[in-house]
């Protein structure tokens, strides 16, 4: 499997985590999620905004997460999206997975934090 196949399952894999911890936090808009998400892995993980928006309502379309839209003066309006009661105990759970997924590659490939 080459490196961009393997990227693009590891972030078809962990997308759905993502935007639940960012919106976890507060009420986000999709632009401020994907730029969140580059700052904070370093630029390792980048969405693009094309394919992150499908996948919000994807998310409000499972109860998970909820959109609302803001308007300002003299801005184009914002759909801001906060996470339910579903969406925490979907996180929660996707949380436990990937911590034991993590410990399960740690201990089989030797990988260490830094």
């Amino acid at each position: 499997m080459s490196n961009d196949h393997m990227e693009q399952d590891v972030r078809k894999g962990s997308a759905e985590l993502l935007v639940l911890a960012l919106v976890e936090e507060r009420a986000r808009h999709g632009y401020e999620i994907g730029k969140l998400i580059e700052e904070r892995s370093g630029g390792v993980l980048k969405f693009h905004i094309a394919s992150l928006y499908p996948m919000l309502y994807k998310l409000e379309r499972r109860g998970l997460i909820q959109g609302r839209w803001v308007e300002k003066t003299g801005q184009r309006r914002k759909r801001f999206y906060r996470i339910t009661a579903d969406g925490r105990r979907v996180l929660q759970s996707q949380r436990n997975r990937w911590a034991e997924f993590m410990g399960a590659l740690a201990r089989v490939a030797g990988i260490r934090h830094a």
